[in-house]
């Protein structure tokens, strides 16, 4: 049994030592794959991707396993490595390109799920910082919800889970740059409609605090004192240990105010749910 395992081995190291030489060196055109198996190719663009600092290179071993043995099992497990090699390289288009096909080619395959993760990572992977165009946060949310919703049952949605609040978290805090930017340059108004965002549509974030207490500040500066004290109000019914609070409540006691609701605006409305239970 020892020889031939050895025997085997051998073996393995010698069709990946060929396969090497079929790549090409730089500048060399690759010879042809057709006289290794698919099992053969497949096993170079492994090694590739777990020895290559570059994890692209293994794509073009997983993509002539698709191309010389369309179909097969090998060519499945091709396909699916191809989006997870581009992934790790951070080509998330092309990624997201190799993982929709998966999707398309094999959309009952028990590695559809994670062919769908990927593509959702795709986009999420690029949500690196707060001033980014936020498009891809769209997307990423779209595809995230997407895992949930097909494949609730897998560890896949767990993580997409976690992804997804976070990416809805990025998105109130876009939000809150932008009404502080305006808050801090006397554009009340512009401000207010930023911080009102995130109290009606990121109300879970945990954005949510300052949001209200930057409302308070704004309409305080506006003159508009029912609205402030609703907004302190909210605050404090649902996080009086917050120091945003704590702030807010200054803000109010130094005008002689109170944190209650007063008026009808969209807050107190909002307070009205509070006080009914459906607000978070």
């Amino acid at each position: 049994m020892t020889g031939i395992r050895s025997g085997s081995l051998v073996a393995a190291v010698l069709s990946l030592g060929l396969l090497a030489g079929c790549s090409g060196g730089a500048g060399k055109k690759p010879e042809s794959f057709e006289n290794f198996t698919a099992e053969q190719i497949y096993k170079r663009g492994e090694y590739e991707l777990e020895n290559s600092r570059r994890p692209k290179d293994a794509v073009q071993y997983f993509s002539e396993v698709e191309r010389l043995y369309p179909y097969s099992e090998w060519a499945k497990r091709a396909l699916i490595m191809q989006a997870y090699a581009y992934h790790r390289a951070r080509d998330y288009e092309e990624a997201r390109g190799a993982a929709q096909r998966f999707i398309d080619t094999y959309p009952g395959d028990e590695d559809a799920a994670y062919a769908k993760y990927l593509l959702a990572l795709s986009y999420y992977d690029q949500i690196d910082e707060v001033g980014r165009d936020q498009g891809l946060t769209f997307q990423a949310l779209q595809a995230l919800r997407e895992v949930i919703e097909q494949y609730p049952d897998t560890e896949y949605a767990r993580s997409a889970i976690l992804k997804f609040d976070l990416a809805f978290d990025h998105l109130a805090a876009k939000e809150m740059e932008i009404g502080r930017y305006y808050l801090k340059r006397g554009h009340y108004t512009a401000a207010i409609n930023r911080f009102r965002v995130v109290v009606e549509e990121f109300q879970t974030t945990t954005h949510t605090p300052e949001a209200l207490m930057r409302l308070v500040e704004a309409y305080l500066a506006l003159g508009l004192n029912d609205e402030a004290q609703t907004a302190g109000a909210i605050l404090g019914h649902n996080f009086q240990s917050s120091p945003f609070y704590q702030d807010a409540f200054a803000q109010l006691r130094g005008r002689g105010l109170q944190a209650e609701a007063r008026g009808d605006s969209w807050l107190t409305r909002v307070y009205r749910q509070v006080i009914q239970g459906k607000w978070l």
